[in-house]
């Protein structure tokens, strides 16, 4: 389909929860084709669909090559330790800090043929599994950093270019 113009910080629907959508439909099947498009550009470990302007749960991932989507994931499970990690946003560009993350994670959703599939991973994908359910519940990564990075990361946002 195509590659679709990432949304900022600032935008309503990121903060936004998303809805269900009948995988099998049409609407989801033109989503996941966006969102593996917008996801395959470099430097991209995943893209929700609110990054995108869409308000249904949905996500695509590119984790050392293995491209993928999940549609309607729930049920994140984490376990393992929890480490921080250097993590940025799409959608906050050009900010990275550290976050505390775990370094296993799972989420259970559906493809476009209806089939319930698990995905789960450690380190990256871990981190972007559980960065992305924040995205579809509306939460932004800096949201949950430590306070003093938390502070910084504010002041970086209102200081950048593309902030407005």
């Amino acid at each position: 389909m195509a590659v679709r113009e990432i949304r900022l910080f600032g935008d309503p629907i990121l903060k936004s929860a998303t809805d269900a959508v009948d995988a099998r439909s049409e609407r989801a099947s033109d989503l996941v084709a966006d969102l593996l498009d917008t996801v395959a550009l470099p430097g991209r470990a995943g893209v929700a669909a609110n990054q995108i302007g869409v308000g249904f749960s949905a996500f695509s991932y590119n984790i050392d090559g293995d491209v993928g989507y999940i549609i309607n994931p729930s049920d994140l499970e984490v376990w393992g330790e929890e480490e921080d990690v250097s993590e940025g946003c799409l959608s906050v560009p050009g900010l990275t800090f550290p976050r505390r993350r775990f370094t296993h994670a799972r989420v259970t959703g559906d493809t476009l043929e209806g089939e319930r599939v698990v995905l789960a991973g450690e380190g990256l994908m871990a981190q972007a599994l559980q960065h992305e359910m924040d995205h579809l519940k509306g939460v932004l990564y800096f949201e949950g950093l430590a306070p003093e990075f938390k502070r910084e990361a504010l002041r970086a946002i209102r200081e950048s270019e593309w902030f407005s």
